[in-house]
């Protein structure tokens, strides 16, 4: 039969419990110890940023690339005669809406690249126009503009010399749909529809901005200024030879026949009443998109 179990007796007991609780506060401080471990492993809390690992340290701030000094014989833009060698704006379709622009407070060069080949000089002024160019990047102490008498380029300067301008109002003009909309803080307030540039004398794609406003000659105009755009005609050829140094412009047009249809020599041709309530709300420096 089996036999009974075995006991303690009370000295032996002691020893056991004794030998037991020995065990669990070992037990205890080995798992405080794996706690502890574990806990700067994954927190942190214990380690100093001398034993910190390199990921999380803070990345060292990158040197802004120096200008090199222009030559002074750099051509300056004109109203007729924009730069040359400057790179294609890559965000030329891009809904993204500058909100600043700059104002050069002095001559200053524009160059091809942050800390790259100055390529020409953008002017206070150009044409009596005052110069506002929206920033469209920015990149290791550098800001990227639109260039003004040129089509979907843009100029690098660094991040001084000139003052920073907000912009509220924005501008999509859709060929397609021949309309012009004029948005404020990202909400539409008005549309129309509009004339925009033929197959042979097209409105120029992409981004671009209001220079400002210019006076208009002949009824045609309604009497209404026009708002000169940044851009230039796509094919000067097509066009008569007075025209060829010429901006494009949104301006009124009083033949109403011509709204819906792709008839202009590159313009945008806005009813009266519509081209009165850009002029009144419209400041230089803003963004004007055009889609196909």
């Amino acid at each position: 039969m089996p036999s009974a179990p075995h006991t303690v007796q009370p000295r032996s007991r002691t020893r056991a419990y004794l030998l037991i609780l020995t065990v669990v506060a070992l037990l205890l401080a080995l798992g405080a110890a794996v706690a502890v471990a574990r806990g700067n492993e994954t927190t942190g809390t214990w380690v100093s940023p001398s034993a910190a690992p390199a990921s999380a340290l803070p990345e060292p701030e990158e040197e802004p690339l120096e200008a090199s000094e222009p030559p002074k014989d750099l051509h300056v833009i004109t109203y007729a005669e924009g730069p040359e060698g400057l790179p294609e704006d890559p965000g030329a379709t891009s809904l993204d809406v500058p909100t600043e622009a700059l104002r050069p407070t002095k001559k200053m060069a524009l160059y091809d690249e942050p800390g790259g080949k100055p390529r020409a000089y953008l002017p206070p002024k150009i044409s009596g126009l005052p110069t506002v160019a929206p920033i469209v990047a920015r990149d290791n102490g550098w800001v990227a503009v639109l260039a003004p008498s040129s089509n979907r380029r843009i100029g690098w300067v660094p991040e001084d010399g000139w003052t920073p301008e907000p912009l509220g109002d924005h501008i999509v003009v859709d060929l397609s749909e021949h309309r012009l909309t004029w948005l404020r803080e990202g909400e539409e307030e008005q549309s129309w529809e509009v004339s925009v540039g033929s197959k042979a004398t097209p409105t120029p794609l992409g981004r671009t901005f209001v220079m400002g406003t210019t006076t208009t000659n002949g009824a045609v105009y309604e009497g209404l200024d026009a708002l000169v755009l940044g851009t230039v005609p796509e094919k000067k050829e097509n066009l008569a030879a007075s025209l060829r140094g010429a901006h494009t412009a949104i301006h009124a047009w009083s033949r109403t026949s011509a709204f819906g249809r792709s008839v202009s020599n590159g313009c945008v041709r806005m009813p009266a009443a519509a081209q009165r309530a850009l002029l009144g709300k419209v400041d230089p420096g803003t963004p004007v998109l055009v889609v196909a």
